[in-house]
């Protein structure tokens, strides 16, 4: 029986990004590849400076490499104007960014509902079913203000997931949690993983790192495969 590989949904190849500061130069990317397949939920680790959100802002678009280029669903998203990045962001991808994407002066509701009106077609989910999805049904006309930390990630993780993406990039999304929501969160994640899409963390959290398909460390700009010990290695635990 032949077993069918899944599909390369994010790849990046030959990624630069170098920042110039008068005579400084600051290379914080030298030539990282890397492909997430769907339904695959890989974690990025290493220690601060080592190019982690600015890999995450490569590959969401966010920010342009110098060098190589990034493709979402065999779609170059990278060395477009960002007028094009946008929209190909707003149909393509989902990013969890460490601030929660949350803008202070909307509702629950409406923070959900801002992604979906740019993408300008009917969602798959309406913003309280996504908001329910994550248990936050009952505050949906709450300010950001109002939510607690772990009611924020789980509000964050609902305006990434606003229009269904293939791609779903979360930097540091359980950071500032407890241990209880940061299961809650993984759960979560895993589960959208499940239903088909790839799923990249940027991360210092052993938990994330055990749950994940694959682990890539960064040092110094560069990237490679991670072994992990046996004790982390297998299907991942995120049922206890």
């Amino acid at each position: 029986m032949t077993t069918v590989e899944p599909e390369t949904v994010l790849a990046a190849r030959e990624l630069y990004r170098f920042y110039r500061a008068g005579e400084e130069e600051t290379l914080a990317l030298r030539g990282v590849s890397l492909r997430v397949r769907q339904g695959e939920t890989v974690a990025v680790v290493g220690p601060s400076g080592s190019g982690k959100s600015t890999l995450l802002a490569c590959l969401a678009g966010l920010d342009e490499p110098s060098g190589g280029e990034v493709r979402v669903g065999g779609v170059r998203i990278s060395h477009r104007p960002e007028t094009e990045r946008a929209r190909l962001r707003a149909r393509h991808i989902g990013v969890l960014l460490q601030s929660r994407n949350l803008l202070p002066q909307l509702s629950v509701r409406d923070n959900v509902r801002l992604p979906q009106r740019a993408v300008g077609k009917r969602p798959v989910a309406s913003a309280g079913e996504l908001l329910a999805q994550v248990g936050l049904g009952e505050r949906t006309h709450a300010l950001p203000r109002q939510l607690s930390g772990g009611e924020l990630a789980r509000a964050g993780l609902a305006v990434a997931l606003a229009n269904a993406p293939e791609v779903l990039l979360a930097d540091e999304p359980t950071g500032e949690l407890d241990g209880e929501t940061e299961h809650l969160v993984l759960v979560m994640l895993r589960e959208r993983a499940a239903r088909g899409c790839a799923v990249l963390i940027v991360t210092h959290s052993v938990e994330v790192v055990r749950n994940a398909d694959r682990v890539i460390e960064l040092a110094d700009g560069g990237a490679a495969e991670a072994t992990r010990p046996a004790s982390q290695q297998g299907v991942p635990d995120v049922t206890r």
